[in-house]
């Protein structure tokens, strides 16, 4: 088994408010990149997540919230998917598959969008109880 980290720009290693098991991490920086991987070598044993995988996921504005405190994400408007587009297309694959979907961290920086994996992961999980 294998495990991805999700993130545009950091390394595992550099991730210190999430406990990150001491694994070997197969790093990936896209949408794309994931999708290509998880094709090519199935669903993986864990994944952290990471939200904002391009600059223009990054709200600059004040009326965006600022890059540290956004308000929302306007997910319609992107041309780069985010991580949580990662996280919902890996469930659409293990429920194909018909298998759980791996163990997850999330280690992004973005609250709305962290909150939006967190929530997506929880609600797989129920399904997965059923």
């Amino acid at each position: 088994m294998y495990n991805i980290f999700l993130d545009d720009i950091r390394y595992p290693y550099q991730v210190k408010w999430v406990d990150l098991p001491p694994v070997e991490w197969t790093i990936v920086r896209s949408y794309k990149e994931f999708v290509d991987v998880v094709n090519k070598r199935g669903i993986p044993a864990r994944v952290a997540f990471d939200h904002d995988l391009s600059l223009e996921h990054y709200p600059l504005s004040e009326s965006d919230g600022g890059i540290s405190n956004p308000t929302n994400i306007p997910y319609e408007t992107y041309k780069e998917k985010t991580g949580y587009d990662c996280a919902k297309w890996l469930a659409e694959f293990c429920t194909s598959k018909k298998q759980n979907f791996p163990e997850s961290y999330v280690h992004s920086f973005n609250p709305i969008g962290k909150q939006n994996i967190l929530n997506l992961i929880k609600d797989i999980r129920k399904q997965e109880q059923v």
